[in-house]
Parts: C-alpha cells; structure tokens; sequence
C-alpha cells in the first residue's frame, strides 16, 4: 500500500478545507509520528522547482495549495477574458448564494448534493462572492456572500432587484394512506 499516494489523495480531495492531524490519522489507521513523517516526506517532493503545489498548514489543517512564486501565471489565468465565463455549476452555485446569502459551503453543497468548494474558489477568485466572516456554527466555517462585482456583472444596483423565485411546486392530492386506487371485483372472489 503506498500510504504517500493515500496521502496526497487525501489531501486532495478535502481541498480547501484541509484536514487536521488527528483525522488524518484516524481515516490512515496510522500513528501521528507516521503522519507527520508522511507528511514532511509529501512536502519535501514538492520541495522541487518542478512541482507546482505545496503542503500548507493553515488554520489548524494541512492543504494543498499553489506555490507563491507562480502567482503571476495564476493572476493571468484568473483574468483572462476567455476564463470568464461561468458555467452552468458555478451560475448555481452564484445563485444559491446570492439568495441565501451568508451562507456556508457545507449548507451550499446540502442543497446542491455534490461538493462545491472547487466552484466557490473560482468564485472568490473572480470576485463575485467573498467570505463574510465565520458562522456560529460548530467548526466555525466560512461564511460566503456576494461581491458588488457581482451586482456589476448582472447590471443590478442592488440585491432587491434579483428576479424573485416562484417554485412551481407540483403538488399531488393528498390521498389515505390504506385508500387503493384499485376495486375489487366481488364476483371475481366468489362473494
């Protein structure tokens, strides 16, 4: 088993959120000496001038993220005219917030029923939304609302002009729960 491609998996697919050391061991089943080792192991390749992404260790959690000496490259991606465009996920994800606004990734993700801390990033990174301080939450997590970029984006002045919501709400008359839809036929049972 290599416990180093786990790791990096791992460390992947949390993303921005990262993962502590305790859990990191409890979902390894390894002991916190072979994590750390692990851990400084992953950093060290890519240590080299070759690897574009770091191990960090921010806000308690370890994570991947870009190497500073690359923001230039990252900054042009972020800006390119042909990058902007938003994708059918990412005009969701921009609607969920503007309408719940400030809303958590995780209450984000509930409604939507896939991860989206991908989305919110490229986001934030194009301005349109922004945290907003922490929930009350346990945990504590970020807090996302809308940017006044966003309102430039979609040429409204101020949130009161987005369209209001009416779900179509197909609702279906309410029947017994021992109600069958289906008659018997008393000459077919011999009665």
């Amino acid at each position: 088993m290599n416990k180093l491609g786990i790791l990096e998996g791992i460390l992947f697919v949390v993303g921005d959120e990262g993962i502590n050391l305790k859990s990191l061991c409890e979902i390894m089943n390894i002991e916190i000496e072979e994590a750390k080792e692990l851990l400084l192991k992953l950093k060290e390749s890519y240590a080299s001038e070759e690897r574009g992404i770091r191990i960090s260790y921010l806000g308690d959690a370890f994570k991947l993220t870009t190497k500073e000496c690359h923001k230039e490259y990252y900054q042009k991606l972020v800006e390119n005219p042909d990058n902007n465009t938003l994708s059918p996920s990412s005009l969701e994800v921009l609607a969920i917030i503007a309408y719940n606004q400030p809303i958590t990734r995780v209450e984000i993700d509930t409604m939507r029923g896939v991860k989206s801390s991908h989305i919110i990033r490229k986001l934030v990174a194009k301005g349109l939304i922004k945290e907003a301080g922490k929930s009350k939450l346990p945990g504590r997590p970020n807090l996302y609302r809308t940017t006044s970029e966003f309102l430039d984006c979609f040429g409204l002045s101020s949130l009161k002009e987005l369209p209001n919501l009416e779900l179509d709400e197909q609702t279906e008359p309410e029947s017994e729960l021992f109600t069958s839809i289906y008659k018997e036929d008393k000459n077919e049972l011999g009665v």
